[in-house]
């Protein structure tokens, strides 16, 4: 059988039924474990967890991460569409991702208009 999410071939054995969908053990925890981007505490223990590790930047991140940050300073701002387009991202990751970099005060949203961009934290 196939996850319904990613496509992975799963047994039996190692799928999980979340929502009337059968999916793989990651999809399964990434659809029931979602991480908001909107969250003091974590952005505290994100910011004080890289200081004292005398983190800075893309470092400690993941490659996807480094890389999305990457094209967020190189253009200034950007869509949620235009990185799940250039990352082949499914949307539920990107929002992952974005939690992340928003915890690690690395990019946050900004409304112009009616639309909303992703940019630079500083």
């Amino acid at each position: 059988m196939k996850c319904k999410r990613c496509g992975k071939e799963i047994s039996e054995e190692e799928s999980r039924t979340h929502l009337g969908e059968t999916l793989c053990d990651d999809c399964y925890l990434n659809a029931r474990v979602v991480a908001k981007a909107c969250d003091p505490w974590a952005v505290y223990a994100a910011t004080r967890e890289r200081a004292d590790s005398g983190l800075a930047g893309a470092e400690g991140l993941t490659e996807l991460q480094k890389a999305i940050y990457g094209f967020i300073k190189d253009n200034g701002k950007v869509t949620a569409v235009e990185l799940i387009e250039k990352f082949s991202l499914p949307r539920d990751e990107l929002e992952s991702q974005f939690a992340v970099l928003r915890h690690c005060e690395l990019i946050k949203g900004c409304k112009e208009g009616n639309k909303i961009y992703i940019v630079p934290f500083a």
